[in-house]
């Protein structure tokens, strides 16, 4: 059985670790400068839309399609459905669960970038920005002091805030040790969940710092949708 695994995340690596009597070929963006590869095939780089990837897939004759993309990859998934409807392929969409208040912190759920970013006078004068370099516009008008962590540097580098460029997972002390060296008064982050970056939100609950979190995309309808790795496996050995 041959599998597209349409990858670029922890969950994704890990899926194609445990596919080792499958036939899988893992499809990355290629975005980051350092990828993480994992097991097996890769390939690097876009379809050219949905129509490129529907053409990819009779031509490679693949038999399943997973989505374990970032859950803010909204267009790649898009793609996904429409691309393995009109080939007839199956597609599963694997995405980790989001992340939950609990007792101590202080969320704000907005829907954009730009809502975020006129909430953020109400909350706090210094930001950390925690949502990747796409999207890092909508807050350079704010006029406040803002620490902007990406994984990347932005294409241009922005001029109106401080960039740190570090990769993941984070532990809670090194987060509480950044908070408080840069006297952070608001986190802004995007709705990602999983572990490996979960640790700011807890600094911030300990140094009772409010959060702007971005909602996620909806998941797609009438596409089967798992949060573990061990549903997505069970799944392809469904068929």
């Amino acid at each position: 059985m041959k599998v597209l695994l349409l990858g670029g995340t922890g969950e994704a690596r890990e899926l194609a670790g445990q596919l080792a009597d499958f036939e899988v070929v893992s499809s990355l963006a290629g975005r980051t400068r350092e990828l993480r590869l994992p097991e097996g095939e890769v390939r690097v780089g876009g379809f050219g839309g949905a129509s490129g990837l529907a053409q990819w897939l009779t031509e490679n004759q693949v038999d399943a399609v997973v989505d374990a993309t970032h859950p803010f990859a909204a267009t790649m998934t898009e793609h996904a459905v429409e691309a393995t409807r009109a080939v007839g392929v199956p597609l599963l969409v694997l995405r980790r669960p989001g992340w939950t208040a609990g007792s101590g912190d202080d969320w704000h759920w907005v829907e954009t970038s730009d809502q975020a970013a006129a909430l953020l006078p109400a909350l706090g004068q210094r930001v950390l920005l925690t949502i990747g370099r796409q999207g890092l516009a909508a807050f350079a008008g704010t006029g406040l002091w803002t620490l902007a962590r990406c994984v990347d540097p932005p294409e241009p580098e922005p001029t109106w805030c401080t960039l740190l460029l570090d990769r993941g997972p984070y532990a809670v002390d090194a987060e509480l040790a950044l908070f408080r060296e840069h006297h952070i008064e608001v986190l802004v982050t995007k709705d990602s969940g999983g572990p490996q970056t979960a640790a700011k939100l807890t600094a911030a609950r300990q140094l009772q710092v409010p959060v702007v979190l971005i909602q996620r995309p909806p998941s797609p309808t009438g596409v089967p949708v798992v949060e573990s790795i061990a549903a997505a496996a069970d799944w392809l050995r469904s068929y």
